[in-house]
């Protein structure tokens, strides 16, 4: 009954996903941020807002990068180039950075109680910034996808960690993962993130796995890259669970292209995702 958990958890990336010029293979410098802001005192605790311009209340989209849980393996400037294509589409972006294992603080639970944290604090920037916090949805690349669909699923969540829910996304977005392929990631990954094994830790694994908690009961959006055999099983089950998920597939898509706007295939994601979750 565990191990189906495991496989959930492993979503994977062959190469760290960072932005790159197409033409020369060199990183792209990260795009501009309206405001760069805190939601804790760790110095991955931060995220980056950019705001469309007009006078708002904007939808917003949590914008959360992959990299195997990992801290050496990407951060938020891999996400930052669709977090910019999507706030040139209308919509405000708070691309996140969170602890990681390799960090203090990283792993169970300091991983996901980032994610919720950042989260929430939307409604603090809220009091300064346009934002319309009735229409959040959460958009997670790789590793990324599972912890959006997590904390798409924190409202049901009867637990500490889940803590008292001040933002509630009604868009999950998940974009080549969740998957299950342990050799792009190893086998170790989410031994490491979890702090044990799912015999070891049941009730963490439980609690960490979106799966197990479907439906979810938000609008889910997934985007196949090089990982669409592996995501399926998610799919098949958000879908018998009665979940909306409406799914993507760009032909000539890989891991990376993906969140990549100057590709045909990051031009394509962005332009599914301001439609389908935000209908702009």
């Amino acid at each position: 009954m565990l191990r189906p958990l495991l496989p959930l958890l492993l979503l994977t990336m062959a190469v760290p996903a960072r932005a790159q010029d197409e033409s020369s293979g060199r990183l792209a410098a990260p795009s501009q941020a309206t405001l760069v802001a805190r939601y804790g005192v760790n110095p991955q605790q931060m995220g980056e807002l950019r705001l469309p311009r007009g006078k708002g209340p904007f939808s917003v989209a949590v914008v959360i990068h992959g990299g195997c849980w990992d801290a050496t393996r990407g951060d938020l400037r891999d996400t930052a180039p669709l977090a910019e294509a999507l706030a040139a589409r209308g919509i405000a972006t708070w691309n996140i950075e969170y602890r990681r294992t390799g960090t203090p603080g990283g792993g169970w639970p300091g991983t996901f109680e980032d994610a919720a944290a950042a989260t929430d604090h939307l409604a603090v920037l809220a009091r300064s910034q346009p934002l319309d916090l009735a229409h959040v949805a959460m958009v997670g690349h790789d590793v990324g996808a599972q912890l959006a669909l997590w904390v798409a699923a924190r409202p049901k969540l009867n637990y500490p960690i889940a803590g008292a829910v001040a933002v509630k996304p009604v868009t999950a977005v998940a974009i080549d993962g969740p998957g299950a392929d342990a050799q792009l990631c190893g086998d170790t990954a989410a031994t490491r993130l979890m702090g044990g094994t799912p015999a070891e830790k049941p009730e963490a694994y439980a609690l960490a796995s979106p799966q197990a908690h479907l439906p979810l009961g938000v609008h889910q959006l997934i985007v196949a890259g090089a990982l669409g055999d592996q995501m399926a099983p998610y799919v098949q089950a958000a879908l018998a669970s009665g979940d909306t998920v409406v799914k993507l597939a760009p032909g000539g898509a890989d891991h990376r292209n993906v969140i990549m706007p100057g590709t045909p295939q990051g031009k394509q994601v962005a332009d599914f995702i301001a439609a389908q979750a935000f209908g702009e």
